[in-house]
């Protein structure tokens, strides 16, 4: 038997998942965090443009520096992995393979941020 009411009908009442706006903000977030720090990076690389791997390995072993690389490292990976999870969600359809690449995305992100921050701190400390 069809039923007469509409699927706005049956939707009502159920609420948000309240989880768009969030995700939304850290997204805006990041990338407003990524602005600045992005300018300084540009101008530290301009900087250390032709110095040798010495040069490069003490301008880094500075803690302030060694911090707002770490800092930049973070946000990011954050923010690749908020617009990866987007992309995904939007542009594959078949749910097995939607979480498989959600997963697999978010554990190489992690993987990534790890490795790359773990390297300014191996320089910092001067193992490097």
């Amino acid at each position: 038997m069809s039923s007469i009411r509409s699927s706005l009908a049956s939707a009502r009442g159920l609420g948000s998942a309240k989880t768009g706006v969030s995700h939304w903000w850290f997204q805006r977030v990041s990338a407003v965090a990524l602005v600045p720090l992005t300018l300084w990076f540009v101008a530290c690389l301009a900087s250390q443009l032709g110095a040798d791997y010495s040069s490069v390995t003490d301008w880094l072993s500075s803690p302030l520096q060694a911090s707002l690389l770490a800092i930049y490292l973070a946000a990011i990976f954050f923010h690749s992995q908020l617009g990866l999870q987007i992309i995904i969600e939007d542009y594959v359809h078949h749910e097995g393979a939607k979480m498989a690449l959600l997963i697999g995305f978010q554990l190489l992100n992690i993987l990534l941020a790890v490795a790359a921050i773990f390297s300014v701190i191996m320089i910092l400390v001067g193992a490097a």
